[in-house]
């Protein structure tokens, strides 16, 4: 029998409270902002493309949400992955040093969100859609990014909404811009540009995953072709020329 008398044992010390969502998103807000500046960088990837990201995925997800309600999103974790998708990008990351610790892009955007106080199971359900978001990656292995999907529905929220931000007339002069950034000159010039519409940017809207983001991709390739069309009337001048 313990000795009421008797001093109380100690306790270990209580830990940092958990950060409240919106904390949260306000401490990664300001951690991406910072990291999009990054001069390696460009106009077609930067922290305006996230908020367009952001944007658009919160009007999906709304729209899911009314239009399928047996399905349950996470709405704090739509937003988190919706800021964090193209941190550790691999189109950016330099290619004469491989990647490392807290530079790994398997583990970078885990470790960034427990670092700026995600719970731990919060932060690895994040990575895991971060690294299922992109066209390449689906492309390379759609097996994975179905299963991906069945567990975290979030995906396709986030996914469609990334991939309509690359279609209309935001997505042509990111493909531009993109372009440029890179120095690719070839002989075709900006024909190279535009060849991307078909190659990929086109093929996006059979890609898409959500009603809403489907019905928009529609709205966004039909901008595409027109555009597409227009370039081909203003060189079609060119057909038969000397080069």
């Amino acid at each position: 029998m313990e000795d009421p008398m008797a001093p109380p044992k100690s306790q270990p010390a209580p830990g940092p409270p958990p950060s409240s969502p919106a904390a949260l998103i306000t401490r990664v807000k300001e951690f991406v902002k910072n990291y999009m500046s990054q001069p390696h960088y460009d106009a077609s990837h930067d922290y305006n493309h996230i908020l367009r990201v952001l944007a658009l995925a919160t009007h999906i997800l709304s729209t899911e949400q009314s239009a399928n309600p047996s399905t349950t999103y996470d709405p704090t974790i739509v937003t988190l992955a919706a800021l964090m998708h193209d941190v550790g990008d691999h189109k950016y990351r330099p290619t004469s040093v491989p990647p490392s610790g807290s530079e790994d892009p398997n583990t970078l955007v885990k470790t960034t969100l427990m670092d700026l106080g995600a719970p731990p199971s919060q932060a690895r359900y994040v990575q895991t859609i971060v690294k299922a978001v992109s066209y390449s990656h689906e492309i390379r292995d759609p097996a994975r990014v179905r299963g991906v999907l069945l567990q975290h529905p979030e995906l396709a929220v986030v996914q469609d909404a990334d991939r309509l931000d690359a279609l209309g007339a935001v997505g042509i002069g990111r493909t531009f811009t993109y372009t440029g950034a890179k120095g690719r000159r070839t002989e075709d010039g900006m024909q190279e540009t535009i060849r991307h519409f078909e190659e990929k940017l086109e093929r996006l809207v059979g890609m898409m995953k959500t009603g809403e983001g489907r019905r928009l991709a529609r709205e966004r390739t039909q901008r595409l072709k027109v555009f597409k069309g227009w370039w081909e009337e203003e060189n079609a001048m060119l057909m038969g020329m000397d080069r």
